[in-house]
């Protein structure tokens, strides 16, 4: 139990159960946020009552999952202030930028425009409501890159100069920090895999409704959007995970090296299975000879350092924050914790294939209930589909951030000289317990409040006394119009009797 006295570990686990809980609803609201746009999408070209009443489902689905994200993220912001002091100065200069762009680029063009759809569907041309629903998505999409600018910046820094006491750094091009080496595939990596979600949550209500025989044409549409989005999402990740490959291997050797256990320089095979025996540095794996050299470089026959050889090679003077004085015993060469990077990574890229598995699956549900067969095995394996994303995701965070180890900034700062000094380990182990029991009333606060929207599904209750409405406002028109109609005719007709009549007369 010595962890519950360092610091720095219990800095690391509080922020790892807030980072956790946040993206618990990023993935969610960034991935249905499209399904809301591709719902609105639909009925703008149909005017069908029932797609009108699926994107108000979906607008109530990304609402609620919306607002539990906005509040855990402030959470998370704060933590680097309180728990996380010295790398909040350290970084500062760099993290402002994108920090504020986020809030006031994208987290304001998404609450405007969400804004709209929510309250201004019946106050606005339905072209306009179009665009906004898209642009709250694109928000949140903007959103995701800007914090993943700062986190990438952490993985690869760019465009910075240390102050001439070391003390922090210093942004010299805010666009060659903004696009620094892994802006770029990390965005296309992740927004991928959380669009991957939304398509699998999407499945999965459909399928839902599909085995309580209720909502079933939404059911169907819902497994359909779904399954088109999923596959298109799917087939993109095997170009974006091929070019984060391609960063890792250029810009963290070792964090690759740690992926597949690899000791010695050498071509770097692909393990599918296996085990890391870190402390007689020996890996056991049934592997593919050098795939991952051939994912990264195209070339099974590439060379790429092993773990031995950074750890006995490398030194802190090497980096240019640090001038051969300054060696802490958490270094250890620059080696992560090698079997968590390795068994993170390998979970991940298993249940990428089970993603193509759960596809065709959905796809045999879907095909079946158009046949009008219910095939409950396969809808109900549709129904806990999400899982498998959302367990890649967060195993491939996993990869991103220990993998980093033992840095907070790659080769500028250790994590171990990063957090509060001030702060202490009672203080921590409260705030953690604390955490843990306010994130699970509020986890539990959203189940409920989703799986009763869920449960009600699309409604057409409002789109009929619309249209009972508009009937019956047209007919009073038509009558009033047919009123007014008779009178003319009727003071016409009186008026040209009298002139015959006089004639007559």
């Amino acid at each position: 139990m010595e962890f519950l006295t360092d610091v720095a570990v219990l800095s690391r686990i509080q922020f790892a159960i807030t980072v956790i809980f946040h993206f618990l609803f990023v993935p969610l609201s960034i991935g249905l946020g499209l399904f809301v746009a591709l719902a609105e999408t639909r009925y703008y070209r149909t005017r069908d009552p029932k797609d009108r009443a699926a994107t108000k489902f979906w607008v109530k689905i990304f609402t609620t999952t919306f607002i539990i994200g906005v509040a855990t993220g402030i959470t998370m912001e704060f933590s680097f202030g309180t728990n996380w002091a010295n790398y909040s100065r350290f970084v500062g200069d760099i993290f402002g930028a994108p920090l504020a762009a986020e809030a006031l680029l994208a987290f304001f063009l998404e609450s405007v425009f969400l804004g709209i759809v929510i309250f201004a569907r019946n106050k606005i041309s339905p072209k306009l409501y179009l665009v906004s629903a898209w642009l709250t998505w694109f928000g949140s999409a903007l959103s995701a890159l800007w914090i993943l600018i700062a986190n990438s910046w952490m993985q690869t820094p760019a465009g910075y100069a240390l102050a001439p006491d070391k003390s922090k750094a210093v942004i010299t091009d805010f666009w060659a920090a903004a696009l620094n080496p892994s802006t770029l595939a990390r965005y296309l990596h992740a927004v991928d895999s959380l669009l991957i979600l939304g398509s699998f949550c999407v499945m999965a209500i459909g399928a839902w409704y599909l085995v309580k025989k209720r909502n079933t044409d939404h059911g169907k549409q819902f497994i359909k959007m779904g399954l088109t989005v999923g596959i298109v999402t799917v087939i993109l990740m095997l170009p974006f995970a091929h070019m984060q490959a391609t960063v890792v291997a250029e810009q963290q050797p070792a964090k690759l090296a740690a992926m597949e256990g690899q000791w010695k320089d050498g071509p770097a095979d692909m393990a599918i299975v296996g085990w890391v025996d870190e402390a007689n540095k020996t890996t056991t794996a049934l592997s593919i000879p050098g795939m991952t050299s051939f994912l990264a470089s195209w070339n099974t026959e590439t060379v790429y350092p092993g773990l031995d050889t950074m750890a006995n090679k490398v030194s802190l003077s090497d980096f240019k924050a640090y001038d051969g004085v300054k060696v802490t015993e958490d270094y250890q060469g620059g080696i992560p914790p090698v079997n968590v990077t390795f068994q993170a990574y390998h979970l991940m890229v298993a249940l990428y294939a089970l993603l193509i598995l759960w596809l065709v699956l959905a796809g045999l549900a879907l095909r079946n209930a158009n046949k009008g067969k219910t095939s409950k095995a396969l809808l109900y394996l549709t129904i806990f589909g999400p899982l498998v994303p959302f367990l890649a995701i967060q195993s491939g965070w996993v990869v991103a951030e220990v993998g980093r180890q033992p840095w907070v900034v790659y080769n500028l700062m250790l994590t171990n000289e990063a957090y509060s000094p001030i702060v202490s380990n009672v203080e921590l182990i409260i705030t953690i317990v604390l955490f843990l029991l306010f994130y699970t009333i509020l986890f539990i606060a959203w189940l409920r409040l989703v799986f009763k929207q869920i449960k009600a599904g699309p409604q057409l209750e409002d789109d009929a006394g619309l249209a009972a409405a508009l009937a019956t406002a047209g007919s009073s028109a038509a009558d009033a119009a047919s009123s007014d109609a008779g009178s003319v005719a009727k003071d016409a007709s009186a008026t040209d009797d009298t002139p015959v009549a006089k004639g007559g007369e």
